[in-house]
């Protein structure tokens, strides 16, 4: 038993590096789409369309939400889990109050990308619970 007790602890292990592994490449690809936009808005925001610069300081607000849920998940593993579909709940929330809003002056592609974002949503809330 002590065999199968050893296996079953070292895939678990393997399993959990795999977990942080990919933890941490999001957060990576996150962080470097967040300086990215961040460094395009510095440059661009005074000639940008008032619309797309609301909407890019939302996906910001929401990428700096996930860097900081990835954060805390690498560093205190699934405790955070309850705050992360808070979060995403309110997340969803918030976008669902912006398109009734301002969805109707949106393009329709900018439109569909935001409603793919919330499908997307739901699955995660559905996934996570």
């Amino acid at each position: 038993m002590t065999n199968k007790q050893d296996t079953d602890r070292e895939l678990q292990k393997r399993r959990i590096q795999e977990q942080n592994e990919n933890k941490i490449n999001q957060l990576i690809n996150t962080v470097e789409n967040y300086t990215r936009t961040e460094r395009h808005l510095e440059q661009h925001s005074d000639i940008g369309d008032p619309e797309r610069l609301e909407r890019a300081e939302e996906v910001q607000s929401e990428r700096k939400s996930e860097i900081d849920h990835l954060k805390n998940n690498i560093v205190y593993g699934n405790e955070s889990l309850n705050n992360n579909l808070e979060n995403l709940r309110e997340n969803y929330d918030d976008t669902q109050e912006y398109i009734s809003h301002y969805g109707s002056q949106m393009s329709d592609e900018d439109l569909k990308n935001l409603k793919e974002k919330q499908q997307n949503r739901l699955e995660e809330l559905d996934r996570q619970k």
